[in-house]
């Protein structure tokens, strides 16, 4: 059992948990996830690693609520418990394999939309613990879904806040802000890293190929089962078949299908859908789940 320590709504359908959770703090990295269940009948949700105190044991998961599971997670407390927390899952961040130097000569930004910005946090966090700084951006539709900004501020060195409405900060999305620091402001960027909703990242990427900037994007957003087992998170990089629980979550941006992956998931959605995805994709449905021999 892990105990849910903390509980913090950030903003509408929003919510932070500190969970103590020893081994998956001691273990884990920007950029993993884990895999949460409730109870024993619950679904499998995989949430990115929003923060980490390995002394404490504790992490820090945000997720917004979207389903039956999410509405249900909602309604814990502090004190109440997950059956399961499984993790770390996925591979860390390619950035944190680099050592200080090879950080230090890079010009580097971090682009969260919306819940986005959760996993965003952990990485521009570890920048700053390792000497480096960084630009981010963070954005959402409005001022209500702004999250973690104070936090961000602490540890980026510059933060720019959009809403698309105008009612705080920069009034535009992520890529209008993302222009104005290329061209108003005549900022220069070796590196991006984008993660939010997977339009948005297809619409970063499509602006940084233009501009020639390397970028990085969390395809998390896809992730369903989070085993490899489900094949919901089945896409196309570069074309060869990847799957974001197992050979992700982050990928080269500027490689991955996007228009695929978004009409996939639609198609996943029902149960029709599934067993035609199964059909069409054969032996390439799933990968990583220990069955594909």
């Amino acid at each position: 059992m892990f105990e849910i320590l903390k509980k913090e709504e950030l903003a509408a359908n929003i919510f932070l948990m500190d969970v103590k959770a020893p081994r998956v703090a001691k273990s884990g990295y920007p950029g993993q996830f884990v895999i949460v269940k409730i109870d024993s009948k619950g679904e499998r949700i995989p949430l990115t690693i929003c923060d980490y105190d390995r002394e404490a044991g504790i992490i820090t998961i945000v997720f917004q609520t979207v389903g039956a599971s999410t509405k249900m997670m909602a309604r814990l407390e502090t004190g109440d418990y997950f059956q399961d927390v499984v993790g770390p899952l996925g591979r860390p961040s390619e950035l944190i394999g680099l050592t200080p130097e090879e950080l230090g000569a890079k010009k580097l930004l971090f682009i969260g939309g919306g819940v986005g910005t959760a996993p965003v946090y952990p990485q521009v966090k570890w920048m700053k613990e390792h000497g480096v700084d960084v630009d981010c951006i963070i954005g959402a539709r409005n001022r209500d879904l702004i999250i973690l900004e104070d936090a961000m501020r602490e540890v980026a060195a510059n933060v720019y806040v959009t809403t698309d409405d105008g009612s705080y900060g920069f009034h535009g999305n992520v890529n209008d802000c993302l222009k104005d620091l290329i061209y108003n402001q005549h900022k220069k960027y070796d590196q991006i890293v984008a993660i939010g909703p997977v339009i948005m990242m297809k619409f970063v990427c499509l602006l940084t190929k233009e501009l020639g900037i390397p970028t990085i994007v969390s395809m998390n957003p896809i992730m369903v089962d989070g085993t490899g087992m489900c094949g919901a998170c089945r896409l196309s990089v570069g074309g060869q078949i990847k799957f974001a629980c197992v050979d992700g979550p982050e990928f080269d941006g500027h490689l991955v299908n996007f228009d695929e992956a978004m009409k996939r998931q639609q198609i996943y959605k029902t149960e029709e859908g599934r067993a035609h995805l199964r059909e069409v994709e054969g032996e390439t449905h799933h990968g990583g789940c220990g069955l594909c021999g």
